[in-house]
């Protein structure tokens, strides 16, 4: 975008450009982790990634995008993705352009190059947090987007991954978060142990998602609705409202036994149907708006 804040004149055509190439390769991890940036794909990605960007230059902090990459179409639809690019070079491009661009067959009209968001967990840590989601060896980037979505959705004051999770910068990853990735701080490439450690030492309670739970969620919710109708005498496993962690586990094996040795309790959430069992997001969800659910009541 120029000085005037409105696009660039010249459309960018070619999609074998060379520029066009160096956007594209962030859609591998060398890539990302060589430049600290990565690609966020389509309208709703891009608009959160510009509302995080314009809140973080107008606290003086750094920028979190550098490039938008737009279709006229795009803009003309949606005039206010220009709007928030203003201070930001924004580039009129082809569909084939954008298509070179981004990581989908069908790419929604607009891309956006934007810096590695990740904090640290003392951060997260020092900010009191009441919920948090921690991702171990997760590996899938739809599933890991799931859980960082569901976490936004419940109000969770951050998401961890472990170093052995899937990299959350994927196109597929990003994706998958729905902006969410620009809402709330995530960690990458924590350590479990450490993790839950400094969560115990700052009175933050730690659940491990298990079908084989002994601790049932329901029985948790009962007792802590119970709690909020000012019913005495009431024993509890766990007080679903305190400060939590949340450990979920890997889409196929579940958490390692070592992982499930972490936690203060391992909780299964009941299974009524003929299902087996539940998928990682659906069981990440149920876990993280129970919490939600009890600590606003609290």
């Amino acid at each position: 975008m120029n000085e005037t804040g409105r696009p660039q004149d010249v459309m960018m055509t070619n999609p074998r450009a060379d520029r066009v190439r160096d956007v594209a390769k962030l859609a591998g991890r060398p890539a990302r982790l060589k430049r600290g940036r990565f690609l966020a794909e389509g309208p709703q990605a891009v608009r959160e990634a510009l509302s995080l960007h314009r809140d973080r230059l107008a606290a003086g902090e750094p920028a979190v995008v550098h490039e938008v990459f737009a279709s006229e179409a795009c803009l003309e639809r949606l005039p206010e993705l220009a709007d928030l690019s203003r201070g930001t070079l924004l580039r009129i491009a082809t569909d084939e352009v954008l298509s070179a661009m981004a990581d989908t067959v069908n790419p929604q009209g607009i891309v956006a190059v934007c810096s590695f968001v990740d904090v640290t967990l003392d951060s997260v840590l020092d900010a009191d947090p009441r919920l948090i989601a921690v991702m171990c060896q997760v590996r899938d980037p739809g599933n890991a987007g799931t859980v960082l979505r569901a976490a936004d959705a419940a109000g969770a004051d951050a998401v961890v991954l472990t170093g052995s999770s899937v990299d959350i910068y994927n196109p597929k990853a990003v994706r998958s978060t729905a902006g969410s990735l620009f809402h709330l701080p995530v960690v990458l490439g924590a350590d479990v142990e450490d993790v839950v450690a400094q969560c115990k030492q700052r009175g933050i309670g730690v659940l491990a998602a298990d079908g084989y739970g002994t601790v049932n969620l329901d029985q948790l919710q009962d007792e802590n609705a119970a709690r909020r109708l000012g019913k005495d005498g009431i024993a509890s496993e766990y007080a679903l409202e305190a400060p939590t962690a949340w450990l979920f586990g890997n889409e196929a094996q579940g958490l390692s036994d070592v992982e499930l040795a972490l936690a203060d309790h391992r909780v299964a959430v009941p299974v009524y149907g003929s299902a087996e069992s539940l998928n990682l997001g659906t069981a990440a969800t149920v876990c993280l708006y129970a919490s939600a659910r009890s600590q606003q009541g609290a």
